[in-house]
């Protein structure tokens, strides 16, 4: 499941289910826009995780739940406790990252 925030409701999402993955963005990021096809078509190939794309200006406390200081940032929760982060442009170490999460 995919989803963009449009509140700053992203702690509440990782404490309702028990796989997430976020993409930390801004709209002024290129990066940013390169990876969403890529991270939404993870969404479709891990059905059992949430997917949430999260506007990393808008939404500060959303912002407090990882090391947010570069743009994209990727990071997953599972259990409602962070798990992993990275930083990245390339769709091999972000697939690497769902993969751990969602493995398990």
């Amino acid at each position: 499941m995919f989803q963009e925030l449009t509140e700053d409701n992203l702690e509440q999402i990782v404490a309702d289910n028990k796989t997430v993955v976020v993409q930390y963005a801004a709209t002024w990021c290129g990066n940013c826009r390169i990876m969403k096809p890529k991270f939404k078509k993870l969404a479709t190939e891990n059905p059992d995780a949430v997917f949430v794309l999260a506007d990393a200006e808008k939404f500060p406390n959303t912002r407090k739940l990882a090391t947010v200081d570069n743009l994209p940032t990727f990071a997953t929760f599972k259990g409602g406790t962070f798990v992993n982060q990275v930083q990245t442009n390339k769709f091999e170490i972000l697939k690497d990252l769902v993969d751990e999460v969602t493995s398990n």
